[in-house]
């Protein structure tokens, strides 16, 4: 397989894992898979992080995600990839 084929593969993997993020929060069926409203949450998101208090943002959503993921029977034994993939 081509260098291109795997990098593409990887990249695809990635989009699906984090999709399945988006679903896992429930914020699909609150939203009633109104893509407008949970890509207007995702920038609400982001301009949090990009202000003064976004460490500490980041901080509690971080522990509020591990939080989850060890409440969580489907993914509590699973390798931590609650960190970016740059940050591992």
């Amino acid at each position: 397989m081509r260098k291109w084929q795997l990098e593409r593969r990887k990249r695809t993997r990635h989009f699906i894992e984090l999709g399945g993020l988006v679903v896992k929060s429930g914020i699909v069926d609150l939203t009633g898979d109104d893509r407008a409203t949970i890509f207007g949450a995702l920038l609400w998101s982001a301009d949090k992080l990009k202000n003064d208090q976004g460490e500490r943002a980041r901080a509690l959503w971080a522990a509020k995600g591990k939080h989850a993921f060890e409440a969580d029977p489907a993914t509590r034994n699973k390798p931590d990839r609650t960190a970016p993939a740059a940050r591992r």
